[in-house]
């Protein structure tokens, strides 16, 4: 096999194995088709052919087509677990990308809302309307659960256990997490589902939240009602699905939470990622410290 048909055999082991979604396939499948593209110049076709001089002139290369260090991070990435794919299947004697250092990044800080800021927006929808009481409901849940907008568009009824006040998400790679509902969110769906039942076409789909025409909500659709909502109260910050996220695990380590519960409601399999957090927090107690310490 040459390395065009390794990459075709990794991408199906991605689909079935890891049951990742089209989207992130579609990535795979670009970032290492850059990888094969660079091979053919090079004369490589076989995988024994990589080394750690290959994929570090990939990177290069990448720099000079204008990758930023983010994206480079990514393709390496996307090297990586092909390498793991080709060693796990006996093509090559050794990872090509163990030597390889990643491109330094800078981090960028997730900007978030405050409390107040939250509270309007999600106190924005009309209570009166079929509409505004399912994107009330959907806004709450969104924020108490920290959801991705592809987990809140993919939500079904049955993923919403009132009893125990929890929502089943199922996040990247269709990995299933429980995390709690609080209070006001579950009265939200309460007063949602109690008009949802009336809807005509509500006995056709199982999506929890649905458009007037009784179809699934898209995740466009969802950060357009979303910014509209925010402009309308007067949130001046650019508003986003994320942005509730980021929010929700800043106002979590904010209130006390510690670092590894916040990682497992994200659904982030490395804690590395829930650890920018950390220093949003600290920006926040230094605040405070100011603010409140006699002698600060």
């Amino acid at each position: 096999m040459d390395l065009h048909a390794w990459v075709d055999a990794y991408l199906d082991h991605l689909r079935v194995e890891r049951a990742l979604s089209p989207r992130t396939l579609e990535a795979y499948a670009r970032d290492l088709g850059k990888l094969c593209a660079l091979c053919e110049k090079s004369g490589i076709s076989a995988p024994g052919e990589l080394d750690a001089t290959v994929v570090s002139t990939y990177l290069v290369e990448l720099g000079r087509q204008g990758l930023g260090a983010r994206s480079a991070t990514r393709h390496l990435s996307a090297v990586r677990g092909f390498s793991k794919f080709l060693l796990r299947e006996r093509a090559i004697s050794a990872d090509p990308s163990a030597l390889v250092e990643r491109p330094r990044t800078s981090r960028k800080l997730p900007k978030v809302l405050s409390v107040e800021e939250i509270e309007r927006i999600l106190e924005a929808p009309d209570r009166a309307s079929f509409r505004g009481l399912r994107d009330r409901a959907m806004l709450h849940v969104m924020y108490a659960a920290g959801l991705r907008v592809s987990e809140v568009v993919g939500l079904k009824i049955a993923d919403v256990d009132r009893k125990q006040g929890v929502v089943f998400a199922f996040g990247k790679g269709s990995k299933r997490r429980i995390v709690p509902l609080g209070e006001p969110a579950l009265d939200a769906l309460d007063a949602y589902l109690a008009v949802r039942k009336e809807h005509p076409r509500a006995a056709m789909t199982h999506a929890l939240f649905l458009s007037p025409r009784g179809k699934p909500l898209t995740r466009q659709g969802v950060w357009k009602l979303l910014g509209a909502y925010a402009r309308g109260v007067g949130v001046t910050k650019p508003s986003s699905p994320h942005k509730l996220r980021h929010s929700f695990a800043t106002h979590l380590l904010e209130g006390g939470a510690d670092l590894r519960s916040v990682q497992a409601l994200l659904g982030h399999a490395d804690i590395a990622t829930t650890e920018i957090y950390t220093h949003l927090t600290d920006d926040h107690v230094r605040t405070v410290y100011r603010r409140a310490h006699p002698r600060s």
